[in-house]
C-alpha cells in the first residue's frame, strides 16, 4: 500500500470516529464529516488503482 492511500485510510477512519464521538445535535458538522469521509474512501480507492495494487483483468475468466 503506497503512502498516500494509508494516509487517506487513516484520515478516513478518523472522520468516521470523530463523527461517531459527536452528539446527535451537531448536524452540521456530522454533514461534513460524512462528506470527508466519503472524500478520502474515494481518494484511497484512487491511489489504489493509481499504486497499482488493484489489477483490473479486462477478461472475464
Amino acid at each position: 500500500m503506497s503512502k498516500s492511500a494509508l494516509s487517506f485510510l487513516i484520515l478516513a477512519v478518523m472522520a468516521i470516529a470523530l463523527d461517531i464521538s459527536l452528539p446527535f445535535d451537531e448536524n452540521v458538522a456530522s454533514l461534513v464529516l460524512k462528506i470527508a469521509t466519503g472524500t478520502f474512501l474515494v481518494l484511497f480507492v484512487v491511489a489504489l488503482v493509481v499504486g497499482r495494487k488493484i489489477k483490473f483483468d479486462p477478461l472475464l475468466r
